[in-house]
């Protein structure tokens, strides 16, 4: 078997792999958009590879970046099965709901069919079994740690066996079970987001976004947190509810008396009432915390804003009021959705907070805002004279050490690494770190 990149291999977004089982037979695993500067120059409605012999496509989770090109895919023929976990089944297609709404048509017609069409090839595959696909091929996933479904996938083939790491999470993430080891790989495929760095620790990314909660009460400023609508603001809901409940335990008194917290995205919504209905992948901690709080992703003063007007309206009424506010919206690299017209009209107010809490591609506004004093969207400078905070704890990708602890906690050496989905100097640190402990990087 060998693997043939279509993205991801030189970039961080846009992953897509062939894994060539033998001259007649291959499978996807992923196809995503490219984002940023992955995506200048490309157009990502023409699928640029044949699929001649593609007997099938495995879903690694839904972010965008792996699962963005699907619409493009099907419209191109691809006509066999998708795999994924039991949870990705059900997230998958609200996920490319969305994407179709955004980026394809608003033919509510067009989009119904393409999503029946959708449902029709999806086929939910239970974690931890292998599973016989067709011509041989035998799958196993395990939870990556990622998101809700998120998957790393083996695939063995007459006794040679690949893995693909998808994106791995950080360990602790609340809500998700830590990614476990495979035994070995022929060939691993692993993501390198953060092999340069390493994450805080879950104590002190949980301070430091209490101190910027606390920071909004004084100022009595908005703080601005663009978060995916799938994973991360789930996750950011379930630490809030907890930092609340904390501060009123040492404090004696609420902070959500003082403090409104929105959640400015429809999709996100929906994705949070899909992950309360998948509870029963939750893990252990999220599972006790449920013995003694039903509704964790919920808390008094968390306030949904469903329609456009709405939208409209709340932007206003806290420009108007001077009342603190904590805002969480899509999309998370600030390229598209709501979150835009929030940082158009606070981004400039220097008692404004925006908190980063994932990776920021090349080329995206949200770079810009971590990186320079000011920002273009929809063709327009912002000035930044907004705080902003980059808490990388709450990253859902895997930090240095978390990969190098995936990669030894293998019972076998795996026989070579092949890194994807990670920005060149991260990509050579952690090829370095790989190769001083004897491994094979290619």
């Amino acid at each position: 078997m060998h693997v043939v990149h279509h993205g991801a291999l030189d970039g961080v977004t846009g992953s897509c792999h062939q894994l060539m089982v033998n001259d007649s037979r291959s499978l996807l695993i992923d196809c995503g958009l490219f984002q940023g500067a992955d995506a200048k120059g490309r157009d990502e409605e023409q699928i640029d590879f044949p699929l001649a012999g593609i007997c099938g496509l495995v879903v690694t989770h839904v972010h965008l970046d792996h699962v963005g090109r699907i619409p493009y895919l099907i419209a191109a023929g691809f006509d066999k099965p998708i795999y994924c976990s039991p949870p990705t089944a059900k997230l998958l297609p609200l996920m490319m709901e969305d994407a179709m709404r955004v980026g394809v048509t608003r033919n509510k017609r067009l989009i119904e069919r393409f999503l029946q069409d959708l449902r029709r090839h999806i086929r939910p595959m239970s974690y931890h079994k292998w599973h016989k696909l067709d011509g041989g091929i035998e799958m196993r996933l395990t939870p990556a740690g990622h998101v809700l479904g998120s998957a790393v996938v083996e695939l063995e083939y007459r006794d040679e066996r690949f893995v693909f790491s998808g994106d791995l999470g950080s360990r602790h993430q609340p809500l998700l079970n830590d990614p476990v080891s495979p035994e070995r790989a022929d060939l691993l495929v692993l993501e390198s987001t953060y092999g340069n760095r390493n994450h805080v620790g879950r104590e002190e990314r949980v301070q430091q976004l209490e101190g910027i909660l606390c920071r909004t009460l004084e100022n009595k400023g908005v703080t601005i947190i663009p978060a995916f609508s799938v994973g991360r603001t789930q996750e950011l809901l379930y630490e809030m509810n907890e930092i609340f409940e904390s501060v009123q335990r040492r404090q004696g008194c609420s902070l959500l008396h003082a403090v409104d917290v929105l959640i400015d995205s429809p999709l996100a919504q929906r994705f949070t009432e899909l992950y309360e209905s998948l509870r029963s992948y939750w893990d252990a901690e999220a599972q006790h915390v449920l013995t003694y709080d039903e509704q964790p992703l919920v808390f008094d003063n968390l306030v949904q804003i469903d329609d456009h007007r709405e939208h409209r309206d709340t932007i206003q009424y806290l420009k108007d009021s001077k009342l603190p506010a904590i805002v969480i919206a899509a999309s998370g690299m600030c390229s598209g959705g709501r979150v835009v017209n929030y940082l158009k009209e606070f981004l400039g107010d220097p008692t404004t907070d925006v908190i980063f809490c994932g990776y920021q591609a090349h080329g995206t506004p949200g770079r810009y805002i971590q990186e320079t004093d000011w920002v273009k969207l929809d063709g327009r400078r912002y000035d930044i004279r907004a705080e902003v905070h980059q808490l990388s704890g709450y990253s859902a990708h895997a930090d240095q050490s978390d990969l190098l602890r995936f990669v030894e906690g293998m019972q076998q050496r795996p026989g070579a690494i092949r890194l994807v989905h990670g920005e060149q100097d991260a990509k050579t640190v952690l090829k370095q770190e790989l190769q001083q402990r004897g491994y094979d990087v290619v």
